[in-house]
């Protein structure tokens, strides 16, 4: 009796016969020639469409741009609104933020403020970029005058300057870049024609 296996055997021996196979020799390969012809690309007109291409992509973007524009001024009316995206807004700085043309109120970092010496009345700019970003830029300072005064501490344990019969407040940066102790004598610069409620800290005596 045939085993399962030479019964497999005798099938497949009948479905592939011998004789139905292609004949197989042993010749090596012929290599393939290579019909490419390297001087066969026009390479002007190949770079002639590229830029073609590019001009297309390029008009694409600008009308792109143009709608996001478009759909900012209607959202920001009071802003203006950068060909890139960006949000402009005007504003004046109040000693410690700015009051922007909008009527709102936008926080300055204080390193920024101190190290700028941003006296209470000057303009800013700012640019709230497509990331989210804020960046300020002083573009119209007010007069100014220096004073010298003393560092106080207030009673929520804040700085200010008495100065000229009058207390000025500083930001707590600026007086703790300096190290400054209540005490010390601080030079300031405020407003030269108008009154204020805060000064710039320009430096710090130490009253030692």
């Amino acid at each position: 009796m045939n085993t399962l296996n030479d019964l497999l055997s005798q099938k497949a021996s009948d479905l592939f016969a011998v004789d139905d196979l292609p004949n197989i020799t042993s010749e090596e390969p012929k290599p393939v020639e290579n019909t490419t012809n390297n001087n066969s690309f026009d390479i002007p007109k190949l770079k002639t469409l590229i830029f073609e291409v590019k001009d297309k992509l390029d008009s694409i973007l600008r009308v792109l741009d143009g709608q996001h524009v478009e759909i900012l001024k209607k959202q920001f009316p009071d802003a203006e609104i950068a060909q890139g995206g960006e949000r402009i807004i005007e504003g004046v700085f109040n000693g410690e933020k700015m009051i922007g043309a909008d009527g709102k109120d936008y926080a300055i970092p204080v390193n920024y403020a101190s190290k700028s010496k941003l006296v209470e009345g000057d303009m800013l700019k700012l640019t709230i970029t497509n990331s989210g970003s804020f960046v300020f830029k002083q573009i119209g300072p007010i007069e100014r005058k220096t004073l010298v005064g003393e560092l106080v501490s207030t009673e929520n344990n804040q700085f200010a300057v008495l100065a000229d019969s009058k207390t000025y407040k500083v930001l707590t940066a600026s007086i703790t870049f300096y190290k400054g102790q209540p005490g010390d004598e601080v030079i300031i610069i405020v407003p030269r024609d108008s009154d204020s409620q805060w000064a710039a800290v320009d430096n710090v005596i130490k009253n030692t």
